[in-house]
């Protein structure tokens, strides 16, 4: 059965992440950097895929939410919690870099919220290792989608890039420590879904 006060904290945590500005517990990296000059293009491609990271953070929020509030396991909770507090602090992150470029989040955050936390839900109700799996496996896909923003970020934009580069660090830590706590292997063919439905996000979130 449920936990009343964990369904009410997962609401309430919905309506911040979504309402209310992030605030970071680690200082923003390449905070200290200038900002580089870049033409009107590069300017808005950064902000185009930082939107993307954003929106990405967004539905990290939902998942690690909705699948701590259905977990059996109060180790696998407590490391789903911990990976989404480091994902608040990506998040403020990649929002006070689309405000440094000019750019905006996007449009749909609500509704790339909803269906994040309903899938993170149904995930933890198939059971902790196959819950700590999906975390794994979420964020073995995210790191690679990272790797892609590095290769097409402009070169002299080293403030994204220093963002960047940090969530993934902490995207490779978070997959280990699913691993550590016993995640399955997911089937092949879940993997492919996960990734159709990261590919529709990327794209519909790098214009809306």
């Amino acid at each position: 059965m449920l936990d009343l006060d964990r369904v009410i904290t997962a609401f309430d945590t919905g309506l911040r992440t979504l309402l209310a500005p992030a605030h970071s517990a680690r200082a923003v990296p390449g905070e200290a950097l200038a900002e580089p000059a870049m033409t009107v293009t590069e300017r808005d491609l950064a902000a185009s895929l930082m939107r993307v990271n954003h929106t990405g953070e967004i539905c990290a929020q939902a998942l690690y939410q909705g699948q701590a509030l259905t977990a059996r396991n109060a180790d696998a909770r407590a490391a789903l919690e911990q990976a989404a507090a480091e994902e608040t602090d990506h998040l403020a992150w990649t929002a006070q870099r689309i405000d440094e470029l000019g750019g905006r989040a996007s449009y749909l955050n609500p509704l790339w919220y909803a269906g994040s936390f309903a899938l993170g839900a149904a995930a933890g109700l198939l059971g902790d290792k196959w819950n700590l799996g999906f975390l794994a496996e979420t964020e073995r896909q995210v790191e690679g989608h990272l790797e892609g923003h590095l290769d097409r970020l402009p070169a002299q934009d080293e403030k994204s890039r220093a963002i960047v580069n940090e969530m993934k660090v902490d995207e490779a830590r978070h997959a280990r420590t699913a691993i550590d706590h016993g995640a399955a292997e997911l089937p092949a063919p879940v993997k492919a879904a996960m990734k159709l439905g990261s590919r529709i996000m990327t794209r519909t979130a790098y214009w809306i």
